[in-house]
């Protein structure tokens, strides 16, 4: 599992991105970009500056294999 937090945008908060090996992913709001990479670090997860290194690979092709496996 690897974390990638989301700088905050006009309309959205801090968010983390958790990617598990295989792709599975989910999106979190955290009180701060500190607060994302110290939870990640305290739990001996890497974390990245998604803005600098974007969004690994494995998420775009987990959402793909989800979309066909419900027929769309």
């Amino acid at each position: 599992m690897e974390g990638f937090v989301e700088p905050p945008t006009m309309t959205q908060p801090v968010t983390l991105l958790l990617v598990a090996h295989d792709g599975e992913w989910t999106r979190r709001r955290v009180p701060s970009v500190k607060w994302a990479h110290d939870f990640c670090n305290g739990l001996g997860l890497p974390s990245y500056d998604a803005a600098v290194v974007g969004v690994p690979h494995r998420m775009r092709e987990y959402n793909q294999r989800q979309r066909g496996a419900s027929g769309r």
